[in-house]
Formats: structure tokens, C-alpha cells, sequence
């Protein structure tokens, strides 16, 4: 016999038409978010819950605008707003405080004091202005860097062409970084990182940047201390 939680989950399961959609309890979390209606003129018509559907399946299977599904809102809706809730954060904020809850349920502290930061290059041929290339990698396209905590939640990302180097990258992060996470102070870096601008722009904003080398006569591959965090990060984002 069917009970009333049975139902509830029949009903959630109905609603998600694609894997990507947002399921009850996401869309009650990230509603309170949402700008507010406007005060004045007509009142939007779009159901905003299709609207991050919409850009969720963007997101997700990576088609064009004028690919969505007939199941969501015409694509010049979406569009819209998407350049709308870009411009307020909202997608930062929502990344922010995702970050911020997963830390407290582990039992740390909501802002991370220590970080580690690195840089990947990534395949981007046909990019504009050709992407750059990496002469380190031999690879043509882009560069990531970014700075995690020390369990690998994203706290700061740079996209750059591929010639850029990793400490000019990491220079505007730590630039920014600040303003999103005040209590940050201490970060774990490569050798690529032991420049002195770099040190001399660090010290300027109250960062400390501790370089973990290679063992002395390692051969092959070797797990180091904190440096493996990022790099498990890499994996989860490729």
C-alpha cells in the first residue's frame, strides 16, 4: 500500500524529467536567493525553478542555447536571465555557501584559513586568439588556476591562455581571493610558485606561500603532502 511518502517521492520523480533538473529540497534552498520580483511593470511569467533547470542541463550536457529542449523556456528567456543572475553572483553564492555548509558538517570552521593553489593546462585549439601555448606542457589552449581548501572545495578560479605562467596566474588570484574568504592566510604551492613577485604580492595582502618540493631522489610518481589535494580537485573537474 502506498503511504504519503511514497507518493511525495512518486511526485518528485515525475517532476524530474532530465537528471540535471533541480529536485524539491535544491529548489527550496536556492529560491531565498532569487532577486525579488520587480516593483514595478508586469510581473514575470517564467517559472524560475525551469529557468536553472534550463541552464543545468546547459551546464551539464554542454548543447547551445538554441538546443534546449521544448520542455524548458525559449532559449532567449534563458538567456536573459542567466546574463541577469550573472551579473548578481548568484551562481558564485550559491557555490560559496554550498562550500561553507559542507566544511561545518565535517566539523571545520565555514571560512578556510589554508589553501593550495595550481594550475592545469587543458586542449583549447580553437579558442580565441589561439589560446596560447604551453611550451612546459607542448599544449595549445588554455590554462586553469585555482586555489582550493585543504579538502578540495573550489575557493578561486583564473582561466588565462596557456603562456601564461603559473605564477602570474596565481597573482590575481590572491588579489581576490581575500574578498570572497577574509580568514584565508596560509597557501601550499609547487616550485612553479617560488618567484619573488609573486612572494612580494602575497606579503603585500597578508599571505603566507609554503612550497612543497619533490623528495630528494624521487622517482616516478609520489604522493606529496597537500599538494595531492588540487590535483584530486583536476580529476573532479575533467
Amino acid at each position: 500500500m502506498w503511504t504519503k511518502e511514497h507518493r511525495e517521492r512518486q511526485k518528485q520523480f515525475e517532476r524530474q524529467r532530465y537528471a540535471t533538473d533541480l529536485s524539491d529540497r535544491e529548489w527550496e534552498s536556492i529560491q531565498p536567493l532569487l532577486p525579488p520580483p520587480a516593483g514595478r511593470g508586469r510581473k514575470a511569467k517564467v517559472d524560475m525553478r525551469e529557468v536553472l533547470n534550463a541552464l543545468r542541463y546547459l551546464a551539464r550536457t554542454g548543447c547551445g542555447w538554441r538546443m534546449l529542449p521544448v520542455h524548458f523556456p525559449a532559449w532567449q528567456t534563458v538567456y536573459w536571465w542567466f546574463r541577469k543572475l550573472l551579473r548578481r553572483f548568484l551562481f558564485q553564492t550559491i557555490h560559496d555557501i554550498a562550500v561553507m555548509i559542507d566544511r561545518e558538517f565535517q566539523g571545520r570552521e565555514a571560512s578556510p584559513t589554508a589553501g593550495v593553489v595550481d594550475s592545469q593546462t587543458v586542449k583549447a585549439p580553437n579558442a580565441p586568439g589561439g589560446g596560447g601555448y604551453d611550451a612546459g606542457k607542448k599544449t595549445k589552449g588554455r590554462k586553469r588556476h585555482i586555489a582550493v581548501d585543504t579538502d578540495g572545495h573550489l575557493l578561486m578560479l583564473n582561466v588565462t591562455t596557456a603562456d601564461v605562467q603559473d605564477a602570474d596566474g596565481a597573482e590575481l588570484i590572491i588579489k581576490a581571493i581575500r574578498k570572497r574568504w577574509p580568514w584565508l592566510k596560509h597557501l601550499f604551492a609547487n616550485g612553479a610558485y617560488d618567484r619573488g613577485k609573486l612572494m612580494s604580492a602575497a606579503a603585500y595582502q597578508d599571505f603566507t606561500i609554503e612550497v612543497v618540493r619533490k623528495i630528494v631522489d624521487q622517482k616516478g610518481f609520489q604522493v606529496l603532502p597537500r599538494r595531492w589535494v588540487v590535483e584530486r580537485t583536476f580529476g573532479w573537474m575533467t
